[in-house]
């Protein structure tokens, strides 16, 4: 199922969402940042991060009045900025040159424009926040901003660690990327309200799904095309992060095998090295690993939500799932 028809019951609040973030960047009147605004927003993304929030707020909303559904606007529109400045952060760190198919901010305007910009957008996204007048709501997100902090300063730190277990793997993953979907389920919710006993349940929903999400990412970088992926694969294995594709890679053969895999990872700026890893990787019972490490954690997710009511966002939710695992595939 394409994002488009998962997004259907919620297509109205994106739209709003889309008008919210747009009116945010442009709120300055300064030329250059009017610019780099218009850039930011015409590159495009996924925009899972808000409609997680909606489709949670949705899937417990009642008959809300319409300051209810105006916040949760506000909050599915803050966490898009506060991950796209996440996202202009990152590609400074792993000086990557394209994202969405187009060059990044870091690319077209440098490190200095690409480390303010980031905080910028951070500012305009927390500034969303506390218009809420909710507590709960900002608590919830500022934890999850300074553990994807910590998850990122982590994995850079790992880098070259060719000894990562999986379960550091599993904890980088849930700092640097899961904590923040998780936290736009649960502000969701207590943005229609604070007092819902669910927060739990769909905190619970995006954690799992944030790491069945950064499993199919990973997977992708190893086996996906620039078209699909939006920028060049293997910006992993160039920067030696080791993720959980290289790390069910090693674990499926003997030690014999071992050795060369992680002598082909340790040649991380030799095209032809990454070529071969990433045809053991198909090749080998690896990729189905992997897969299947996401489909436990996409099931765990879905096994969040089985007391909630039925409804069309409870659908949604559980599509959405499904569509983190079937993204790992040959490109």
């Amino acid at each position: 199922m394409k994002l488009k028809e998962i997004y259907r019951p919620i297509a109205k609040e994106l739209a709003e969402v889309e008008r919210m973030i747009s009116s945010n960047i442009k709120s300055s009147g300064n030329k250059s940042i009017l610019m780099l605004g218009s850039y930011l927003l015409h590159s495009g993304g996924k925009r899972l991060r808000p409609a997680l929030v909606t489709l949670s707020a949705g899937a417990v909303m009642r008959d809300k009045p319409a300051r209810i559904l105006n916040q949760v606007i506000k909050v599915a529109s803050a966490v898009e900025l506060i991950h796209a400045a996440s996202l202009i952060h990152d590609d400074v760190v792993d000086h990557s040159p394209i994202r969405h198919n187009k060059p990044t901010i870091n690319a077209k305007w440098g490190r200095d424009v690409s480390l303010i910009l980031g905080d910028y957008l951070y500012s305009l996204g927390f500034d969303l926040i506390s218009s809420c007048n909710n507590p709960d709501v900002l608590s919830c997100i500022s934890q999850a901003a300074r553990m994807m902090c910590e998850g990122e300063l982590i994995q850079v730190c790992e880098r070259d660690n060719l000894g990562l277990l999986k379960r550091h793997y599993i904890t980088i993953v849930k700092n640097k990327t899961a904590n923040l979907f998780a936290a736009s389920c649960q502000a969701g919710v207590l943005a229609v309200d604070r007092k819902a006993k669910a927060k739990d349940m769909f905190k619970d929903y995006g954690l799992n799904f944030g790491i069945a999400f950064q499993i199919a990412d990973d997977s992708l970088d190893l086996v996906g095309s620039l078209k699909d992926l939006g920028k060049d694969p293997g910006a992993d294995f160039k920067m030696g992060e080791l993720t959980l594709p290289f790390l069910n890679l090693i674990s499926a053969h003997k030690d014999d095998d071992k050795e060369k895999i992680r002598g082909l990872i340790a040649q991380k700026a030799s095209k032809k090295s990454f070529e071969e890893i990433r045809r053991i990787f198909i090749s080998s019972g690896a990729m189905a690993k992997t897969r299947n490490d996401a489909a436990f954690y996409a099931l765990k997710a879905k096994k969040s939500l089985r007391a909630l009511e039925d409804s069309a966002f409870k659908e949604s939710l559980f599509a959405l799932a499904d569509h983190m695992v079937d993204r790992i595939k040959i490109r």
